[in-house]
């Protein structure tokens, strides 16, 4: 036994390679986010003369002070919780209610309605037609554009459908016996258990919403219904301009950034709202999916 708990030399030398080489992999992801953070709070044209790696070099709220003295950046950031939070909630209701009714094994024609589904998966009818549709729905300058196109999507429903084919039969036959109908089995038999795989998807479609930057920039001209990211694509795109010079709301001192440091501290206002949100959805990730739903 004392032999069998012995580790060989080549063992040792593997897993602190391992262990080394996962490190490594640690830093290169991360420290880019790092390097974005202390750049955000550092003094915008000092910033500019470069050599700043771990630490701000001249420590600085200017950058955010201007980030949130300007009225439409605060409006777009508004803007986009709401879509956000609709869109999620929209997505996932609708993708789950279709997804069940694929779910099922007496849907007449259900193969058939697979196939077609998987093919738009492939094939698109691309962007000039796409605008053309939303156009013809008066969806542009609307806010509903952000969710109405987006509100199925059917790999969604291929996760849900698969999820939902594993529920134990006999949940819903005790539900039918009750005089349950199918409303009542998917509101309050079905998505109380499928908490894992509603989190997944609610994750899923919750960053992409967040993101998005495409439909604001494509579908909508008005300011007021520009998401955050769209605003931020407009910085990046207007940052040839190296000093910008904001007079902050409620002060009389004109305080100047770069707009390269308005560009980082307005990306970490963007980031922070997912990074809190992610940890509380993660448990479902690793949750059982019917751990005491049914017994035998």
């Amino acid at each position: 036994m004392f032999l069998a708990s012995r580790r060989t030399k080549g063992e040792v030398v593997f897993d602190l390679v391992n262990n080394l080489g996962m490190l490594l992999i640690c830093f290169v992801t991360l420290y880019p986010i790092w390097y974005v953070l202390i750049n955000s709070f550092n003094d915008g044209k000092d910033a500019m003369l470069g050599g700043i790696y771990w630490w701000p070099r001249v420590f600085s709220l200017e950058n955010f002070e201007a980030v949130f003295a300007n009225p439409g950046i605060m409006t777009a950031m508004g803007l986009t919780v709401g879509k956000t939070v609709l869109g999620v909630v929209a997505h996932v209701f609708f993708t789950a209610m279709v997804a069940y009714a694929f779910s099922r094994r007496e849907l007449i024609a259900g193969r058939f309605y697979i196939i077609l589904g998987t093919i738009t998966m492939i094939f698109s009818g691309g962007l000039i037609p796409t605008y053309l549709l939303i156009r013809d729905l008066h969806l542009l300058d609307n806010f509903l554009v952000y969710i109405i196109p987006v509100l199925f999507s059917f790999f969604d429903l291929i996760i849900f459908m698969t999820f939902f084919r594993e529920i134990p039969d006999g949940l819903e036959e005790a539900a039918r016996i009750d005089g349950a109908n199918d409303w009542t089995i998917f509101l309050k038999v079905v998505l109380p258990v499928s908490m894992p795989v509603i989190a997944t998807i609610a994750l899923f479609h919750g960053v992409y919403q967040w993101n998005d930057y495409f439909a604001g920039i494509i579908y909508v001209n008005k300011e007021s219904l520009q998401p955050i990211q769209t605003f931020l694509y407009r910085v990046v795109a207007q940052s040839s301009s190296n000093i910008m010079t904001t007079a902050l709301q409620g002060s009389a001192v004109t305080k100047t950034v770069t707009s390269q440091s308005v560009k980082l501290a307005t990306m970490v206002v963007t980031t922070i709202p997912i990074v809190f949100a992610y940890p509380f959805l993660q448990r479902y990730f690793v949750k059982g999916m019917m751990i005491g739903s049914i017994k035998g």
